[in-house]
């Protein structure tokens, strides 16, 4: 098996997981609030929905994706909102149905396209493997919003780590989404997995050091819980910093997480 047929196969089995959750759903449900302020469980299935389909375009027809794409180079957030009402009058069943079909194209549309190669992207082409790190970042956070909305955990694995990797290899963002230069200064991130195996990356030298639990570090790079309730630290003034707007997505940061909106994680 390739590296990129081991996430996009983590990234299938978390969609699973989540369309497990929302599956069973009563109609009522699907719009109960989500903390994303102004998003129901609908809304952020309609935004994965959107997203994988982005996705599948983008690795499958070049041209396609340019014009699916025109309007978000401009009014990133415009984008995003009208995506969302272009699913307003779908039912669960009707929209549970597209985002299983876009799933599906996406893993399989990513599956075909040569490791060595790039697919457009909203800012830069990527490798496949990088934009479906992407795809399970979008799963964990949206999901996670509805686990919230529903007050159920979801059960996070090994696909954790494409994250990790993703969220290292996109550190600038929250520095870029907030009309600032990063600084030049290199990160070590020492980041503890599920079965406590220890991913490490960036200079064993580095002054400025991020410690802390895999999903607690995801939850915080995807901006679903406040620095103050997850089990992450910081050493250097910069590292620490970065703890408070560190984000693993581009576009605006959002108001994130309440420090206490949510019990504090432990780093047992």
């Amino acid at each position: 098996m390739s590296e990129l047929d081991a996430v996009l196969g983590d990234l299938a089995s978390d969609g699973d997981q989540l369309d497990s959750l929302v599956a069973g759903l009563e109609p009522a449900q699907w719009q109960l609030p989500t903390p994303a302020p102004g998003w129901t469980i609908a809304d952020q299935i309609a935004h994965l929905t959107f997203v994988f389909r982005l996705a599948a375009t983008a690795a499958t027809d070049a041209a396609a994706f340019e014009n699916l794409t025109k309007d978000a180079q401009h009014n990133f957030d415009g984008a995003v909102n009208a995506a969302l009402k272009a699913f307003a009058d779908d039912t669960p069943a009707t929209l549970l149905t597209k985002w299983r079909a876009q799933r599906s194209a996406a893993v399989s549309g990513l599956a075909s396209v040569p490791a060595d190669q790039t697919v457009p992207w909203l800012v830069n082409p990527l490798p496949p493997i990088v934009l479906a790190c992407a795809g399970i970042m979008e799963q964990f956070a949206h999901g996670q919003d509805i686990a919230d909305a529903l007050g159920v955990s979801l059960r996070r694995g090994d696909s954790l780590r494409h994250l990790v990797v993703f969220a290292v290899l996109t550190k600038d963002f929250g520095y870029l989404s907030r009309g600032e230069t990063p600084p030049g200064a290199e990160f070590r991130f020492e980041i503890t997995g599920p079965g406590g195996e220890l991913w490490a990356y960036g200079p064993e030298d580095a002054e400025q050091r991020v410690s802390g639990l895999a999903e607690d570090f995801c939850l915080l790079v995807t901006r679903r819980r406040h620095r103050a309730d997850v089990a992450v630290t910081a050493v250097g003034e910069e590292a620490d910093r970065w703890l408070d707007i560190a984000q693993a997505y581009r576009g605006p940061a959002g108001a994130g997480r309440r420090p206490g909106q949510f019990p504090r994680r432990s780093a047992a």
